[in-house]
């Protein structure tokens, strides 16, 4: 486990799935709900799938959770913006609401 695991662990009720590929991080906003927070691919990774597979797997466990619903968001003024854009809607999440510089959206799980 890294030190950021580290640090999540002992100072949120954030969670981490990490590879040598990269990351996610992941919160339980409620019962029914999972927020993917993060999600980080090294740049020799990118355009294989990785982000999908790190969002697969935080849905699984969501769903042994009893989660229904999970949610990512996009703050369109933070830089790559447009490539999270594209893997949120690659993962079949669809725009949920929206406000000055954030943007949520979300797919139900089934």
């Amino acid at each position: 486990m890294s030190m950021f695991a580290d640090y999540l662990q002992e100072r949120t009720e954030d969670r981490i799935i990490e590879s040598g590929q990269g990351f996610v991080t992941y919160r339980f906003v409620d019962k029914d709900t999972v927020y993917i927070m993060d999600i980080y691919v090294k740049p020799e990774f990118r355009k294989q799938r990785v982000a999908s597979d790190f969002s697969d797997k935080v849905m699984e466990i969501a769903k042994k959770r009893g989660c229904k619903k999970m949610i990512g968001s996009i703050v369109p003024s933070n830089k790559g913006s447009t490539t999270s854009l594209r893997v949120l809607l690659a993962h079949g999440m669809r725009l949920d609401s929206s406000t000055n510089d954030l943007i949520i959206f979300s797919k139900e799980i089934i």
